[in-house]
């Protein structure tokens, strides 16, 4: 599901740290709402010419936009005010630490409008505000299973309750590979192209385990055990052995799940006493990883059978 309105303020909460940001007037404006994930230099219309103006974004501020400001005369430079902050953006920032004179902030002041410093060069603030613009905005949901990242293949575990899933995760846990989420998945959609599974911050590195309750993971395996984040690469299902019906044997039907819009290859694994799930989870992850790179056994296998049975002579 879209995410709820993002406001100048929630921007400035949540990615102040990594932005260096210092609001420096116009806090009644901070409830303003951003529209668009990303953000515009504003030396355009700084000139006069507004007909295209990104009046939905963030504005940016950098040396040359300073620097013709500076070139232009007083009364001047407060006609460039007025025309700026006549277009109801936002908020505007300014970077390398530049400051903006008293008409600028007093303009600001007037219409409402946050403006921010920032200690970043220019085109670096640009680059981490868009990707952090692009966080906030991108699709989110919830998915229901646990999460884990074995051999670089990030694996998305369904199923019932009690069917095995924690039990199937400590075994993987124990052979090296990376938890990621425990019951719950928090899923984004990033770029429209992929889904990434997480964790909330307060359940993050914990898991719950019957009959033992909840284990932190990192304390009790090491920092490797777990994992931040992960691009769900593919969803295993765990279904108990009499409920799996019609299963395709030989896999050469591949299946897909949808998650936010998008296609995941998806397998079913049937579950009774003595299978090794870890172990088959293990397979199903590795067999993902080799059709990617272009081999498919199913298919490899089927060819081989078919050009044995075509080149084989025919029985009177």
């Amino acid at each position: 599901m879209p995410r709820e309105a993002i406001t100048v303020e929630r921007f400035y909460t949540e990615h102040s740290g990594r932005l260096d940001l210092k609001l420096l007037g116009g806090a009644i404006g901070l409830k303003r709402i951003i529209r668009e994930p990303t953000v515009n230099r504003p030396g355009l219309a700084l000139a006069g010419h507004t007909k295209y103006f990104a009046r939905h974004r963030i504005q940016v501020m950098g040396h040359a936009e300073v620097t013709y400001l500076k070139t232009l005369p007083r009364d001047e430079r407060r006609k460039r005010y007025e025309l700026l902050f006549g277009f109801p953006f936002p908020g505007l920032v300014f970077c390398r630490d530049l400051a903006p004179d008293r008409d600028f902030l007093r303009a600001a002041e007037s219409r409402d409008i946050p403006v921010f410093a920032s200690s970043l060069i220019t085109m670096k603030f640009i680059n981490i505000a868009t990707l952090a613009l692009e966080e906030l905005f991108a699709p989110w949901g919830s998915e229901i299973g646990s999460m884990v990242d074995i051999h670089g293949v990030g694996v998305l575990i369904r199923g019932d309750s009690g069917i095995g899933k924690s039990e199937s995760i400590l075994a993987l846990i124990e052979r090296g590979y990376s938890l990621v989420s425990d019951d719950m998945t928090r899923v984004t959609l990033v770029d429209g192209r992929e889904v990434v599974g997480t964790s909330s911050d307060l359940t993050r590195n914990h898991m719950e385990i019957r009959g033992i309750g909840i284990v932190n993971v990192a304390a009790m395996f090491g920092a490797k055990s777990v994992r931040g984040e992960k691009r769900i690469d593919l969803v295993v299902t765990l279904k108990a052995w009499d409920e799996v019906k019609d299963i395709d044997r030989l896999g050469m039907e591949e299946t897909f799940d949808e998650i936010l819009g998008i296609r995941i290859p998806q397998m079913t694994i049937p579950v009774r006493p003595g299978r090794d799930l870890a172990r088959l989870i293990e397979v199903a992850a590795l067999h993902v990883k080799l059709r990617r790179a272009g081999h498919n056994p199913a298919k490899e296998l089927n060819e081989r059978l078919m050009s044995q049975m075509a080149a084989a002579p025919r029985g009177l």
